[in-house]
């Protein structure tokens, strides 16, 4: 949006420059045509369609380049998992265009977790390339090599939940990742994005704090059929707090993470 609003403000000051001001029409034509010289990825960021919300949370989530890295491409079909208030589902269906495709995948925890941003992310079709995915923890059924790309942007942690009280099951693990190797195709990814736990940290902290170790993801997916191919920094935050949990204002938004890109190898 920042990108957006930078354009248009620059091309009412040139405008106000000339004898004549710049008619609405012209001015919409000129922010067009310069959205359509970004990258995929600047270009989904910058669409004016996206639900406002969204806006103030890319500073701190920093999509247009996590998307690049993943190496999300037009014409892709797509899996976010976890989708939640389907933040990345928008921006990657954008990415994959009206040639692709997106799963936007949720259950009733979610649901309840994000409120009427669900409702207001699919109301009258916003996103006519993307589909919804319900399925319950343990539930998950995919068909076979369905997908060019899977998506899990923190969202890997919950895998070592347990909170019967608010609806969510406690997840078998190597059963879900094999779900997934069996619903992408034999050169597909798996891009996750989640918060750091300090090293050694047990698999409790993804219920404790929501964050979990970096190598005991890497160790999971390995042990899945996954080779990890690529890792990022660009989200890193080394004056984060480990000990806090993730919802804690202190550090909301502001949280170390990893970036991870996992590739199928059998």
């Amino acid at each position: 949006m920042k990108t957006l609003v930078t354009l248009l403000c620059l091309t009412f000051v040139l405008a106000a420059c000339g004898n004549e001001p710049a008619s609405d029409t012209a001015a919409v034509a000129d922010s067009d045509t310069a959205i359509a010289e970004l990258s995929i990825y600047a270009a989904a960021v910058a669409d004016n369609s996206r639900l406002e919300a969204d806006y103030a949370r890319d500073a701190g989530r920093k999509p247009e380049q996590v998307l690049e890295f993943f190496g999300v491409e037009p014409g892709m079909t797509v899996l976010d998992m976890f989708a939640g208030g389907g933040y990345y589902t928008e921006l990657v269906s954008h990415v994959v265009g009206s040639e692709g495709h997106v799963v936007s995948h949720s259950n009733e925890a979610y649901l309840n977790f994000v409120g009427e941003k669900f409702k207001q992310r699919y109301a009258a079709g916003r996103l006519p390339n993307v589909d919804v995915l319900m399925a319950e923890n343990n539930e998950l059924s995919l068909k076979e090599a369905e997908f060019d790309a899977i998506l899990l942007v923190l969202a890997y942690h919950d895998t070592y939940w347990s909170s019967p009280e608010n609806g969510w099951e406690a997840i078998d693990v190597p059963k879900f990742l094999a779900e997934l190797s069996k619903g992408l195709k034999a050169d597909g990814f798996i891009g996750i994005v989640d918060h750091y736990a300090a090293p050694g940290t047990a698999r409790e902290s993804g219920g404790a704090v929501h964050r979990i170790d970096r190598a005991i993801v890497i160790a999971d997916m390995e042990a899945a059929g996954f080779t990890c191919e690529a890792t990022s920094d660009l989200l890193r935050n080394r004056n984060d707090d480990y000990s806090k949990t993730v919802f804690d204002p202190e550090v909301r938004g502001k949280t170390d993470r990893f970036i991870l890109r996992f590739r199928k190898t059998g």
